[in-house]
């Protein structure tokens, strides 16, 4: 095997992985290529690296380092360094045997995700393995594995308590809020649930962008379990505890290629770090969700039961209604206004109380024998929900006495109106998320859409549909060009059974849905 001294040259360059660079002709000397993976010593520090290859920018006889490896092996520029050319990942083998549609067992899939979360694969390696998953399949042995060793790679909560509670949403409905309100109502009732929820990836708002807007979201292990001791809740960003960390690796995978074949490791091995106990996933189902069949969910379902049996989890599942929006706000802060607002008053939107008196009365029927959604009911109505948010905002450092006015819409606003009176028949939910994403959301939390009619509203011409709020004006420009060039809300005669003419004169692209 080759081994070459080369001088270290430091570059201002940052990478995730550990990546080098090498000279054309040093690479060929020592007969490595771009991606291949050469042995770094440095002193008493020894690294394995990625290589890529630069013909002019470093000079035979150098190797540049990225600042990931400088740091880590303190090299200083012109130092003198050992590279010798290494063997792939045992890894890589095994995505190889799941790209040949084998089966992995227990071991094999410990070290893909120990060497995804050590950086050691490549966007290439761990795309194959990703596409792997979605052609192949997996068996529930080797989604169990996958979900306990993306746990175990990552940070764990441990609470010190048997009983931890949690939901999640598959995601797929614009304005659901469900979550930043159910959490309140489960800590009412003296139970802990330390809810760690993302920000959005397709989507107008993630819970976590929601919630920012009553309190700092991004806590790390040592502040939740403060705030949990404290209030027996939180609500955090999981992104900042480094919980399942392998899991926020495949998700910039799947992303750009459109495709989700670790939905349910993904879900159930962030619920697993946290030590949920008790579980109720939400499937919302229907047209312009994941999901579109009860059937489909009840399959869904019935595979993360299982799942959960194997990791220790009691789950249930719930298929929610999801062809149109949650309540009437759809956008960080228009969504937080009207959580707010339903908690303080004990009253909302139906559907919105019906959602989360439904998810927690789920949770509270692990316990309980009484009906749950009934006391649900109750801690909503009382005031005690918001109560206990009150205590989580302030807990985790925010305004405990914030009122739903105090959180700043967009100042720029137009309203979308009816061109013909009749009946609300459907509304287009990818629609709807494309203007409110067009709008600034979620990264403008003033920005989104205010929906003045949902499914079943009689509607009369010239009537307001929507509002689209923006803290841009440019935004909101754009904003309204995609609302007029899409139909999001179905307006009709009662009776009309023409939905929709096809092709359309100027067609939106779909989005892929893909939250967490």
């Amino acid at each position: 095997m080759v081994m070459m001294k080369l001088n270290a040259k430091i570059l201002g360059l940052e990478a995730d992985k550990p990546i080098v660079l090498l000279n054309k002709e040093d690479a060929e000397e020592i007969d490595v290529r771009p991606l291949d993976r050469v042995e770094l010593i440095v002193g008493r520090k020894k690294v394995n690296c990625i290589v890529n290859i630069a013909e002019h920018f470093i000079k035979s006889g150098e190797i540049g380092l990225y600042r990931k490896i400088s740091r880590y092996t303190n090299a200083k520029p012109n130092q003198l360094v050992d590279v010798i050319p290494s063997a792939p990942p045992m890894s890589i083998k095994y995505i190889k045997d799941k790209m040949a549609g084998k089966t992995l067992d227990d071991s094999a899939i410990r070290k893909i995700v120990e060497d995804t979360v050590e950086r050691r694969l490549s966007e290439i390696e761990l795309t194959a393995f990703v596409t792997a998953l979605e052609y192949h399949g997996m068996t529930t042995s080797e989604v169990a594995s996958l979900s306990r060793h993306m746990a175990l790679t990552g940070k764990t909560l441990d609470l010190g308590k048997k009983d931890i509670y949690d939901k999640h949403s598959i995601g797929g409905v614009p304005g659901d809020k469900t979550s930043m309100m159910v959490v309140p109502v489960i800590g009412a009732a003296g139970l802990t649930i330390p809810k760690t929820s993302s920000r959005a990836i397709t989507s107008p708002a993630g819970t976590a962008d929601r919630f920012e807007c009553l309190a700092p979201v991004d806590l790390n292990l040592e502040e939740i379990k403060r705030v949990v001791k404290k209030v027996n809740a939180c609500l955090v960003w999981g992104g900042a505890v480094d919980l399942a960390p392998a899991d926020d690796i495949f998700i910039k995978i799947e992303y750009p290629l459109s495709i989700d074949p670790l939905l349910l490791p993904s879900v159930m091995s962030k619920k697993k770090a946290v030590g949920a106990k008790y579980l109720v996933i939400d499937i919302p189902t229907g047209e312009g969700t994941k999901v579109k069949t009860t059937k489909d969910a009840e399959a869904l379902a019935e595979k993360f039961i299982t799942l959960g049996k194997k990791l220790g989890i009691q789950t249930v599942g719930a298929s929610t209604f999801g062809e149109q929006p949650i309540g009437h706000g759809i956008g960080p802060a228009l969504e937080a206004r009207e959580a707010l607002s339903t908690l303080m008053y004990g009253r909302g939107p139906e559907d919105i109380v019906d959602k989360v008196t439904t998810i927690a009365g789920m949770l509270l029927d692990f316990k309980m024998k009484k009906s749950g959604k009934e006391e649900a009911l109750r801690l909503l109505k009382s005031g005690k929900a918001y109560k206990k948010l009150q205590e989580i905002i302030e807990a985790q450092g925010g305004d405990p006495n914030i009122k739903p006015d105090d959180l700043p819409i967009g100042p720029e606003k137009v309203e979308v109106k009816s061109s013909v009176s009749g009946v609300v028949g459907w509304i287009d939910n990818r629609a709807i998320v494309e203007i409110a994403r067009a709008s600034g959301t979620p990264k403008d939390k003033g920005a989104g859409i205010y929906l003045h009619k949902k499914i079943g509203d009689t509607v009369k011409k010239g009537d307001t549909l929507f509002d689209i709020y923006a803290e841009k004006k440019y935004k909101l420009e754009r904003a309204l060009e995609i609302a007029q060039s899409v139909r999001a809300v179905g307006v009709g005669k009662k009776y009309d059974m023409l939905l929709e003419k096809i092709p359309r004169v100027m067609d939106h692209p779909k989005y892929f849905i893909l939250e967490r």
